[in-house]
């Protein structure tokens, strides 16, 4: 998931875009002229929003579990332990991105889950910093990262938008950078 979003808004679209573009599309291309910005944030401008993101399907999560009877519980429990373990991901995802952008300072077991690629590591994220922005989406742990380059998935999915929407990926990369509000 944090590869598709994160590919998206670094392939499509224009920071003029209505809402999205400088709530979404904005920041994310930014971050590739000031790759540490994001460290300057504190916990709430980091993670925010994704945190946002999660409450509706946390909220409905917590309703059904409290209104459901012991058998529908049991027939919904996968389902809704997949959308908490999602959500509790969305939620940290920037952190985590943040992290891999953190060269001093970070606690022992940051490192440690880095190195053990259970969490995104630095080094794997530099790839994705190399210009044109255009591999290594996945932002969370990484792992997947490695696969979808293997078998060129971004080149054939962005093959596949432009032949049906005549559309280009980050066709507007350079326009974008001298928009500044």
């Amino acid at each position: 998931m944090s590869g598709l979003v994160h590919w998206a808004a670094d392939s499509w679209g224009s920071v003029d875009l209505w809402i999205f573009g400088k709530a979404f599309i904005r920041p994310f291309r930014e971050h590739h002229i000031d790759p540490t910005a994001i460290t300057r944030h504190d916990f709430i401008e980091t993670n925010g929003d994704n945190f946002a993101l999660t409450i509706p399907s946390l909220l409905l999560s917590s309703y059904r579990f409290s209104t459901y009877d012991e058998q529908l519980i049991e027939q919904t429990y996968n389902w809704e332990m997949f959308i908490f373990l999602l959500s509790l991901f969305i939620s940290f995802t920037n952190q985590i991105h943040k992290w891999s952008h953190t060269y001093f300072g970070l606690p022992w077991y940051i490192t440690a889950l880095q190195n053990m690629h259970i969490i995104l590591p630095r080094k794997h994220h530099r790839i994705h910093h190399i210009s044109p922005h255009e591999s290594y989406f996945c932002i969370t742990t990484g792992w997947l990262n490695y696969p979808l380059e293997y078998i060129n998935f971004w080149p054939h999915l962005e093959s596949i938008i432009t032949w049906c929407t005549g559309a280009q990926p980050r066709s507007d990369d350079l326009a974008w950078a001298k928009k500044i509000n």
